[in-house]
């Protein structure tokens, strides 16, 4: 009977949580189609006013052709300009610099996937994925074309900063060690000082604790040891996990071109695989959900550690991070510090990761894991996970209590910052986060622009003096 009820408990959970997350999603996705329809009307109507507009947003770009382009990096699920019409995952902050590139990467494809088309998104040419991996994960090696990059004089006389959220800011550290491994055929002259700078917002660097509520394996059995890379057999990623494969199998064109999970490289349509591909997918026999090629098992725990056994922090790169908390301390217990600023989207799992245990029966994914250090969260990250690299080896590190305090930086540390907040608080919506949205995004533009570079300052334009 009592597992009956506790059965019945997790049903009704898996419920709530797919019902709020399916709601924000057509909330986002309503959204962008009024905007875009807003934009529209404008357009024709006031068609001579939106001419001059534009024409003066393309002067300012030339304009800033001497300066080293910020990139920012979306997160889990996210988007780049193009995507979901007019709508900012950045909430509008790329437009506080002179010369801001949003790439849209895949929003549920690897971490190494994205690497790899973050790095042809600038330089230019076909995507390539690389043959080896390619073959090991069931998937084309080559994907989308960029026929022109859209910086392509990239390299070590003309890095670039990159701003990070989310699971962005690991992306970013994949893509400098491919640099510094001259990973991509045909540029043998790559390397680690292509970066000039990486800012993380909510960084995804040590996984999360997240991914295990929402369905990945936890137990790590000794004959298994990809256990951590499968799903439960009913849990919330399993029922993203359908959705995925159908919206792809369908393979809408407009649909897709308006938001796109990336797995175009799988082949999932029906248009190139035929009818039995869906049932394939779903019984999860093909695609990247059987291949693990995929990236909650990237976020992971040991996913990550896996990741970060291969990757390092470098002498000649600026880094600096922003870790968020939206949990305190009573009495002992960890619990959500707000009810009223916290996002429906997240409450419930913020609270969820502020207790959770790891199960006695499992292998700790570390030596010296204690559950505590574990339960300040943001609602999708720990926040131990999002100071600094810290798993299997932790790297230099720096906590600092105001921004002020960073203006002689050192390259090769991390800096690291607390901030109250959830996970989305500086993303999508820029009225939540009020004035702190400002203020967080004008010091990061303005470190860039100021505080950090290897040769003489950049003059900024409209900064001359």
């Amino acid at each position: 009977m009592g597992r009956l009820w506790i059965f019945a408990l997790q049903l009704s959970e898996l419920f709530v949580c797919s019902l709020v997350h399916l709601l924000y999603g057509f909330y986002i996705f309503s959204t962008a189609v009024a905007g875009d329809l807003s934009q529209a009307l404008n357009g024709y109507f006031f068609k001579s006013k939106v001419n001059t507009e534009v024409k003066e947003e393309f002067k300012g770009s030339i304009n800033a052709d001497g300066l080293p382009p910020i990139v920012l990096v979306h997160g889990i699920f996210g988007f780049g300009k193009g995507r979901l019409g007019g709508l900012s995952y950045f909430a509008g902050a790329e437009k506080k610099d002179e010369r801001v590139l949003v790439p849209d990467l895949g929003s549920l494809t690897s971490i190494y996937d994205r690497a790899r088309e973050l790095f042809y998104y600038l330089k230019g040419g076909q995507v390539d994925y690389g043959e080896e991996h390619s073959l090991a994960c069931g998937h084309s090696q080559f994907g989308r074309i960029y026929e022109q990059g859209h910086y392509p004089e990239w390299d070590e006389d003309h890095p670039i900063h990159f701003v990070g959220h989310s699971a962005g800011a690991q992306v970013v550290r994949v893509l400098q060690q491919m640099l510094a491994n001259k990973a991509f055929k045909g540029y043998e002259k790559t390397s680690e000082n292509w970066v000039l700078s990486l800012t993380a917002l909510s960084g995804a660097f040590n996984g999360t604790t997240r991914t295990y509520l929402d369905g990945m394996h936890v137990i790590i059995i000794w004959y298994r040891p990809e256990d951590w890379r499968t799903l439960k057999a009913i849990c919330l990623l399993q029922l993203l996990r359908l959705g995925v494969i159908v919206y792809d199998w369908f393979d809408i064109p407009w649909l897709k071109a308006y938001y796109n999970f990336g797995f175009d490289h799988f082949n999932m349509s029906w248009k190139k695989m035929g009818i039995w591909s869906l049932v394939d997918g779903i019984m999860g026999n093909t695609g990247p959900f059987a291949s693990g090629d995929w990236i909650l098992p990237d976020l992971t725990i040991q996913g990550s550690m896996r990741l970060n056994s291969h990757l390092h922090t470098f002498p000649n790169t600026y880094y600096f991070s922003y870790a968020t908390k939206q949990t305190k301390k009573i009495l002992g217990f960890t619990v959500p510090s707000t009810l009223l600023r916290i996002h429906p989207l997240l409450f419930i799992r913020v609270l969820q990761m502020s207790q959770w245990r790891y199960p006695r029966d499992a292998t700790p994914p570390y030596k010296g894991y204690r559950d505590e250090d574990w339960w300040d969260n943001d609602g999708a990250l720990n926040t131990i996970s999002m100071t600094h690299p810290r798993l299997p080896i932790e790297h230099p590190s720096q906590c600092v209590e105001k921004d002020s305090d960073c203006l002689h930086l050192q390259p090769g540390i991390w800096y690291y910052k607390i901030v109250e907040g959830d996970h989305i608080l500086f993303i999508i919506n820029r009225e939540r986060a009020g004035l702190q949205f400002d203020l967080l995004y004008d010091s990061i533009f303005e470190r860039c622009r100021k505080h950090v570079f290897r040769k003489t300052p950049p003059t900024i334009p409209n900064h001359a003096n």
